[in-house]
């Protein structure tokens, strides 16, 4: 296909066809004192990335802030435009866990744009991926639990009514209920949402997805590989043209939030078997990093990354 085209020519082809990573400083917030969300988490999974040769400059792309007319595909325009124009009530963000500022918006905007460009460059590569998202607590009408809007359901919305894929799955196994994607995109027969995460965890009133896996706290990584092990085939015989993943770093035994006490060898098997599934079925794969609360943050950005480690030795980067 490339021999007759000079070395440049061959370089600028293998580039477009390698992932491509897409990030924003407006995804690092700044917040008060001893608040909860490490808002500079997404500048250090940068930094360590790029520390660890995970990624290359040329592959990271910045997130462009989506349309209104896409992000409303998801979520009543009231609420976009009461969070855009600040006259949104303070309940509304007290209920998010960040309080309103011009930033907020638009770090809404770029995780769902970035999400978007994730999606399409998946579909082109076989994988891409965007350093946040995976905002799988908004719901159409609110959002919820640090997230602003949801970046999967707007991307599964998109993607269907433009013809992009026929079906999509969501794997998502941030150790929370994916609650938004569930109420957002359930009963929808082109969409499949497996969910792992603690029964007893945030949030406390659950929305049953597709395919719900429930666990009880601390189970270790035996028996949670096993069981996703043994449900991950599900995903697979529904044959989607695309796979979401949400592949949140919270069940780390560091983690604050997460009670779920898996290793960070027990993190990267899991994203292994996420990631070879895909590769072996020709599944495109786009990648949000989901949640992820340590304190201090260093272990988090260390599982981040190692799901990128993961991904580069199972796509060959």
């Amino acid at each position: 296909m490339t021999a007759g085209l000079d070395g440049r020519a061959r370089a600028a082809i293998s580039a477009l066809m390698r992932p491509h990573f897409y990030y924003s400083a407006d995804f690092n917030i700044p917040l008060p004192e001893k608040h909860r969300f490490p808002g500079h988490k997404y500048e250090l999974l940068r930094r360590e990335l790029l520390a660890r040769g995970l990624v290359d400059e040329d592959q990271l792309h910045m997130s462009p802030e989506a349309d209104e007319a896409d992000i409303v595909l998801a979520h009543d325009p009231a609420y976009v435009s009461a969070l855009s124009d600040g006259s949104i009530d303070p309940r509304v963000m007290r209920r998010i866990g960040f309080p309103w500022s011009e930033q907020i918006p638009r770090r809404g905007r770029r995780t769902v744009g970035g999400a978007i460009e994730a999606a399409r460059t998946a579909l082109q590569v076989g994988l891409s991926g965007q350093l946040a998202g995976g905002t799988h607590h908004a719901h159409a009408g609110f959002g919820a639990g640090f997230c602003i809007y949801n970046d999967f359901a707007v991307v599964a919305k998109k993607a269907l009514a433009e013809h992009w894929v026929d079906r999509i799955a969501i794997v998502d196994l941030d150790v929370h209920q994916g609650d938004g994607n569930a109420a957002i995109l359930g009963g929808d027969a082109r969409i499949f949402i497996l969910d792992a995460f603690g029964a007893k965890n945030f949030p406390f009133r659950k929305v049953p997805g597709t395919l719900d896996i429930p666990f009880e706290d601390n189970p270790g990584d035996d028996a949670y590989l096993t069981r996703v092990a043994e449900r991950l085939p599900e995903v697979w015989n529904f044959a989607p043209d695309l796979v979401l993943y949400q592949a949140g770093v919270d069940p780390l035994v560091h983690d604050r939030l997460g009670r779920m006490d898996l290793s960070f060898e027990g993190l990267m098997a899991r994203d292994r078997m996420v990631l070879e599934g895909c590769r072996k079925r020709g599944i495109p794969c786009s990648m949000g990093i989901g949640g992820g609360y340590a304190d201090p943050i260093d272990p988090t950005v260390t599982a981040y990354a190692n799901t990128y480690e993961v991904a580069k030795a199972v796509y060959g980067f």
